[in-house]
């Protein structure tokens, strides 16, 4: 389901090394939930079935990987997937100002209020990353967005639970992606134009 996950895995497990090329992808994004969920969901789907597939035999995998990138491995994979699984928890603490928190009566108010701000500053922190990153990317018009992220982990949340679900009942199923929709359906000037061509290099204009 990302086989890209898998082949730079497989490939570091034989002593290759790969890399990122710095070229901005231009490719068309989902804008709608629904596919956008179905979409996340193959490629959460894709990184459970990669980990679980080479970490059948740990031992080796961490002979193959070394310490470090085998650590690197477990937090790539088992932890984006784990980010999302783990995530209702985290928002029930949004129920901690309001004293309706499950804890609330057993742990002390002081340690209530402390993870009520912790989670509130967490949140605050990942707007602010994201505007930063919309900014240094040059996107500076996506940096008012920011604030949305706050529903990319229920929408993310429900892509693994479908994942998850597809596993155990669908374990081959591809949730094809459908292309091609932007530009009909976008409303009148969100249409983002095509890119320049890149310039060719002067051995092929020659």
């Amino acid at each position: 389901m990302t086989e890209d996950a898998d082949l730079g895995l497989r490939l570091a497990r034989h002593g290759y090394r790969t890399e990122m090329i710095p070229i901005a992808t231009q490719e068309e994004a989902n804008f709608r939930p629904w596919p956008w969920v179905r979409q996340r969901s193959r490629w959460l789907k894709g990184y459970a079935v990669t980990w679980a597939v080479h970490m059948r035999d740990p031992r080796r995998l961490w002979r193959e990987l070394g310490p470090r990138r085998f650590f690197g491995f477990q937090i790539m994979f088992l932890g984006t997937v784990l980010q999302f699984a783990l995530a209702p928890v985290l928002w029930s603490f949004w129920l901690a100002p309001l004293g309706l928190h499950p804890l609330s009566p057993v742990l002390p108010s002081d340690a209530l209020g402390g993870l009520s701000l912790l989670f509130l500053g967490a949140q605050a922190l990942e707007i602010a990353c994201a505007s930063i990153g919309a900014r240094r990317a040059g996107k500076k018009g996506l940096a008012i967005w920011a604030p949305t992220m706050i529903a990319y982990f229920p929408l993310a949340t429900l892509a693994l639970y479908k994942a998850l679900w597809e596993i155990v009942l669908r374990p081959f199923h591809w949730d094809k992606t459908a292309h091609g929709l932007d530009r009909a359906d976008a409303p009148a000037g969100m249409v983002t134009p095509p890119p320049a061509p890149w310039p060719r290099p002067a051995a092929a204009a020659s």
